[in-house]
């Protein structure tokens, strides 16, 4: 594998340079004086920001005139596949490749203190969580998150302390490419079927995880994953849990939510000391996402007051449970959730946020996913008073499988619940303008585009 010097900067071209993770890559070895090239279908406030910056960017299809003899290395992601002519012609002229996970773990190891947060869920939010915590400990900590945190105005920060914090996808067995010097694990269960086998497959791919942490490194991971012992068995590392039960080193009681959702509670944590956190974001699920940072700021002697302001002030990242505004009277939250589990917890916090009626603006996203968990969506979604269906949102896919939209309607309505199904966005945003009354809660949902529905409604 080619090892990049740091301290002697070369030319890296990056296939797709715009998505949240590249950018955040590419941002980085712009201010470390590497020159950054790229390429993206479309121009956006990352591509932006990065051009600002001095890259420069590609856009439209992707040519295999745009590798040329002075590119010192390409990055690529899971998403660039043999046959595109970008990555072709970098094979072609000999010239060095590297995924971003390969380069994300180069970069991992410049940093003393390397922290990876994983999980199939609820990394982007932790991630949120743990860099606001660094930040008000006053750490100057360098981040890489996937999404856009509003307190440092982007998904990166470049800092010059010790820490590095990042989020670890274990899709394509990302992480396993990585690093950390501490883990966290916050779940681990049935997604990207389209790669892993089953999840006997996945809990291995976890277990591989752990196992890179070193002996003097440490694991944070939520207790109640189910078969725990196949993730930490044989590792060398000290491990701290946390969850629901009282035995666990970190565990919560006396939860109450506020008129939106958002959880108080006290934490139970070693020594039998307590204390009690108020958050800013909602759902159980997030009482869960903070216990593995408050665990992470302890172990790192940051004071706990510095904490607990940190998580009250912390009001989410992008597209995680974000309020986008009032549309006649319907307030419109969007969501990244794309699983059963996430669409659970979404739904499930939206219920104490107040409304007359909660509407679901849902679109698929993958059909490898959606075949897999068809009757699983069906029954998350039902949780919602309405729900209406977008087109499945294919991603990296093009076998439909026999899947459809259409599909997932009548599941959904197989179990009383009413579900509209529509072509195109202009058809779903013609029938809540017609449909929606004030008083009511829209939530766009999904991986894909449809936080545009919302956003083309507010405009």
């Amino acid at each position: 594998m080619y090892q990049i010097n740091f301290n002697h900067p070369i030319h890296i071209y990056f296939i797709g340079i715009g998505g949240i993770s590249m950018s955040g890559l590419a941002e980085l070895l712009l201010e470390k004086g590497f020159t950054v090239s790229g390429s993206d279908w479309n121009r956006s406030s990352l591509t932006e920001r990065l051009e600002a910056k001095g890259a420069h960017i590609n856009y439209g299809s992707q040519k295999a005139e745009n590798i040329t003899r002075d590119i010192d290395l390409t990055v690529y992601t899971a998403a660039v596949h043999a046959d595109n002519p970008e990555y072709a012609e970098t094979l072609r002229l000999g010239i060095p490749a590297l995924t971003r996970a390969q380069l994300l773990g180069q970069i991992m190891k410049n940093y003393p203190l390397p922290i990876a947060i994983s999980g199939i869920h609820g990394k982007t939010t932790t991630t949120s969580m743990v860099s606001e915590i660094l930040l008000a400990a006053d750490t100057d900590p360098t981040l890489s998150i996937g999404g856009i945190l509003k307190s440092i105005n982007g998904n990166m920060r470049i800092g010059k302390g010790q820490h590095f914090v990042t989020e670890a996808c274990e899709y394509t067995n990302s992480f396993l490419s990585f690093f950390p010097k501490i883990g966290i694990i916050l779940n681990v269960e049935e997604d990207h079927l389209d790669f892993f086998k089953d999840i006997h497959d996945i809990r291995n791919s976890f277990h591989e995880f752990a196992k890179l942490l070193p002996a003097d490194g440490t694991l944070i991971i939520n207790g109640d994953i189910p078969e725990i012992s196949v993730i930490t068995k044989d590792i060398t590392c000290s491990v701290i849990t946390y969850g629901d039960r009282a035995s666990y080193d970190y565990s919560p009681c006396n939860i109450t939510y506020n008129e939106k959702g958002c959880a108080t509670f006290t934490l139970k944590s070693p020594g039998n000391r307590t204390d009690t956190f108020t958050l800013a974001v909602p759902g159980k699920h997030n009482v869960s996402n903070a216990m593995s940072a408050i665990a992470l700021a302890d172990l790192l002697f940051i004071d706990r007051e510095v904490v607990k302001k940190a998580l009250a002030e912390f009001k989410g990242t992008d597209r995680r449970f974000e309020y986008k505004g009032t549309f006649r009277g319907i307030s419109i939250i969007d969501d990244y959730a794309h699983h059963p589990t996430e669409i659970t917890a979404t739904l499930t916090a939206a219920a104490n946020y107040p409304c007359n009626k909660l509407w679901c603006v849902f679109q698929p996203h993958t059909y490898t996913r959606t075949k897999a968990f068809l009757k699983e969506f069906a029954e998350s979604l039902s949780l919602a008073d309405e729900v209406i269906l977008a087109k499945i949102y294919p991603a990296r896919e093009t076998d439909n499988l026999g899947i459809s939209s259409e599909t997932l309607q009548k599941e959904i309505e197989a179990l009383g619940k009413k579900c509209h199904y529509f072509e195109t966005f202009a058809e779903i945003e013609k029938f809540i303008s017609s449909n929606c009354k004030e008083g009511d809660l829209l939530i766009t949902m999904g991986a894909g585009d449809v936080v545009n529905i919302g956003e083309n409604l507010l405009k």
